[in-house]
């Protein structure tokens, strides 16, 4: 035969020379979910790596991530029940959770790049990301000038990044308007361009609390049926200023995250979800297969796909791996 494929994989020092992908810390935006109070660290599905804590906390991880070349993470708010309301009010709180929680991480760590979310599910009584009428429906207009003013609050507190997760009609160029207007041009805007409606965020509102109380999302959140919707998304964020594109889940949409990728010139990431993590633990704690080796490999798939970013509960673990496997292929080096 003229051509064997398999002389390129003789060797660990071949496969390592001709890798076409692959993960590196700098990628990866660990996300948090915080709450008031101190010393508090509550697993959730009996998860580590998915967990409510207060900010004492994040910041005693933060340094350890920071200092093995992690650049950012993503803050998502616990609030209190009796703090919600039907408007979602907490959301615009110069003195509010995240806003503080802000303040503090880039006290310590000003390098940090810090992202936040913006949508009103965490702060409403009905869970929807944004107000809703009599009828329990969804208005975008107005949810969007409040949108518009979470994110001004989150820009004032010092964020890098806001990242609007709430799939309203509109809200990235009024996003950018209402940061451009009061002198915040530097912020930059992650939007959740093609955030579907999923099964994987079940971990994620139990923490937050945030099941919607009155129907369901699907007027606003994507078809997990449809791609090309996708890309009709990803055309209007561009055209609206968004700086980086979002897809989420990320395991079940990994050719929604190639076809953006090859539809736009700025950077993509994909959300790796509590559900899709939470079902590589589960899996893992039953025995079924190994934690380390599946969650590497999930993270390479959707790298693959396209994603130049990653948020990923597993940032910890995925630091251990890759060190692991550096070790390997270096003691192969030596021999």
């Amino acid at each position: 035969m003229l051509r064997r494929p398999r002389r390129n994989r003789k060797s660990p020092a071949i496969r390592s020379l001709i890798q076409e992908t692959r993960l590196t810390p700098e990628n990866f935006v660990a996300p948090f979910l915080i709450t008031e109070g101190s010393g508090i660290n509550e697993p959730i599905c009996g998860i580590d790596d998915i967990a409510k804590k207060s900010v004492d906390i994040i910041l005693k991880d933060i340094e350890y991530l920071h200092s093995e070349s992690v650049q950012a993470i993503a803050l998502f708010p616990c609030i209190h029940p009796e703090q919600k309301d039907e408007q979602g009010s907490n959301a615009l709180d110069e003195d509010g959770l995240v806003p503080r929680a802000i303040r503090q991480i880039k006290a310590e760590f000003p390098s940090l790049c810090v992202f936040a979310d913006v949508a009103l599910d965490p702060y409403t009584t009905h869970g929807h990301d944004g107000l809703i009428d009599e009828n329990g429906c969804v208005i975008n207009d107005a949810s969007v000038r409040v949108l518009a003013q979470q994110a001004l609050v989150l820009a004032a507190a010092g964020v890098d990044v806001v990242a609007p997760s709430d799939m309203m009609d509109g809200r990235v160029g009024a996003i950018r308007g209402m940061l451009d207007q009061n002198q915040f041009t530097d912020v930059s805007i992650c939007a959740y361009t093609a955030k579907y409606t999923s099964a994987f965020y079940g971990p994620y509102r139990d923490a937050l609390g945030s099941h919607p109380q009155i129907g369901d999302k699907k007027t606003y959140q994507l078809n997990p049926a449809n791609r090309r919707e996708a890309l009709i998304e990803t055309q209007l964020d561009l055209g609206e200023g968004a700086d980086m594109l979002l897809v989420k889940p990320a395991l079940s949409y990994l050719d929604v995250i190639a076809a953006m990728r090859g539809s736009a010139p700025v950077p993509i990431c994909a959300f790796h979800v509590t559900g899709e993590y939470a079902m590589i633990m589960a899996a893992a704690n039953s025995g079924i297969l190994d934690a380390d080796a599946a969650l590497y490999e999930v993270t390479l798939s959707i790298k693959r796909a396209g994603a130049d970013i990653v948020f990923t509960y597993g940032a910890k673990r995925l630091i251990e791996i890759l060190k692991t496997d550096t070790a390997q292929r270096r003691a192969v080096a030596l021999v």
